[in-house]
């Protein structure tokens, strides 16, 4: 099964947060998924960081291409017909990096694994 990960999902995952759900860390661990990442999420870490919200003891480019290439993650590139939902989106959800995530999942029908419930105000499968 294909799976995008929020963020937050993403980060959990890779620090072992205890807040990650047991559904989700086994969802993520199981050799039989495709688990992709969105560039939303470089860009909201990246943020993060520099003000102040994240820190990863290591320069972030260096942390994702190590962290992805070990767990054997993909990239989900935003294409055109990722961002096309946006424009129709209700608003939910304002964070524009998880509605970018919403509107890539929506296209691409795909599950996103996500702690946000208000993920489930969309026309996307939410699993955690």
């Amino acid at each position: 099964m294909r799976l995008l990960l929020d963020t937050h999902t993403f980060l959990w995952f890779i620090l072992n947060d205890p807040r990650l759900s047991a559904r989700a860390t086994g969802l993520i661990s199981d050799p039989n998924n495709e688990i992709e990442i969105s560039p939303a999420s470089y860009w909201e870490i990246a943020i993060k960081i520099s003000i102040g919200k994240c820190s990863l003891g290591e320069p972030v480019a260096d942390f994702f291409d190590r962290e992805i290439a070990a767990n054997q993650f993909r990239i989900l590139p935003i294409e055109p017909r990722h961002v096309a939902p946006l424009a129709v989106m209700l608003f939910h959800h304002r964070d524009p990096f998880d509605r970018l995530i919403i509107s890539q999942a929506m296209a691409e029908q795909i599950p996103v694994v996500s702690a946000d419930t208000a993920f489930d105000g969309y026309s996307v499968t939410r699993l955690w």
